[in-house]
């Protein structure tokens, strides 16, 4: 449509005349291999543009999955409806409470696939059910796209894993397991394609707030900071005192007083890195017998009988869903 009304289109490209859309097709056949290693030179080429843009935005990697809806029965509206109101019909008849959702129960009763094509899934996107050729894509922080993966049958041969068999009643979690999936093989695969991009901070929704995903995305794939929403609170186990929301240790005595956080230098001759915590109510105070300062804890029932107060010592990597790189709640959590 666009060559047939744009002159200068059609000069950029060669064509005095607009080419037959069998003719597009056959092209895309034919070089799918050569279109797909074009694309991918494209990301090496424009990666230092977007450095210059903006560095900060060009190091952020945000995964997301979606779909191509495709011209199948299953995506006519007809098809949705009638199944619709045979479920609302099933509800008023048997005298079902609002505990009976036809909404989800539609999605539990409609075929995982079209029935034209197997690659043509069920999906949930925007708030809608219909029938897709999934995708995952990867852009920057600056919106770019970097990577697009079709979970086609080569794919999915390669990555058996990331099949997830549809629950009856629950298309969000469906989503949220599959994007979990689906996200590592992806990342892998892009990151090797494209050894010159530095995996630095990830960004990802709540579907991603698992422990293995953190373990890979920091030890397998290189990532320094992960900017995750936790799903589920955080703890800790085989310790004396409990954690806020954002993986602050609290005091021992008052769970609702967050220790002041003290640095992140590893002292240690592992160089392992470590953050450092102190109690709530210590302050520095000046010393004048030697001239020098010293902690004093004010708290009126000491958790420890050290004049300083507690201190805790943190190993990030022991639990990275707790401390991905970042302080979770601080400014720059929030600013990105």
């Amino acid at each position: 449509m666009f060559l047939k009304y744009s002159q200068e289109l059609r000069d950029f490209c060669g064509f005095d005349v607009v080419p037959d859309g069998s003719k597009f097709t056959r092209f895309k056949q034919d070089f799918l291999l050569d279109l797909q290693s074009m694309f991918d030179r494209l990301v090496d080429l424009t990666e230092p543009v977007c450095q210059k843009l903006n560095p900060a935005l060009a190091d952020m990697t945000i995964f997301d999955t979606s779909g191509i809806e495709a011209w199948v029965t299953e995506n006519n509206p007809k098809y949705a409806n009638r199944i619709m109101k045979q479920l609302k019909a099933f509800k008023k008849s048997h005298n079902l409470d609002d505990s009976y959702d036809p909404y989800n129960a539609a999605y539990g009763s409609m075929p995982t696939h079209a029935a034209s094509n197997q690659a043509i899934q069920q999906m949930y996107i925007n708030g809608h059910f219909c029938y897709a050729y999934k995708f995952g894509i990867v852009t920057n922080g600056l919106g770019i796209v970097r990577d697009i993966s079709f979970y086609n049958k080569d794919f999915l041969n390669a990555h058996p894993d990331i099949v997830v068999e549809k629950k009856s009643d629950s298309p969000d979690e469906d989503k949220s397991l599959a994007d979990s999936k689906a996200l590592l093989p992806v990342l892998i695969g892009f990151f090797k394609k494209h050894p010159l991009i530095e995996p630095t901070t990830f960004l990802g929704d709540v579907a991603f707030d698992t422990i293995e995903i953190y373990k890979s995305l920091f030890n397998d794939i290189g990532f320094r900071k992960a900017f995750i929403p936790l799903r589920v609170k955080l703890s800790m186990e085989g310790t004396d005192y409990t954690v806020n929301e954002n993986g602050i240790p609290c005091c021992p005595h008052d769970p609702t007083l967050p220790m002041k956080w003290e640095g992140s230098k590893s002292h240690l001759k592992s160089k392992i890195p470590t953050m450092k915590f102190v109690c709530p109510k210590m302050k520095w105070e000046y010393n004048p017998a030697n001239k020098s300062k010293c902690r004093v804890c004010h708290y009126d029932n000491p958790c420890t009988t050290s004049s300083c107060g507690r201190m805790i010592y943190i190993y990030p990597e022991k639990n990275l869903r707790a401390y991905p790189g970042v302080e979770q709640g601080s400014q720059k959590w929030e600013d990105t």
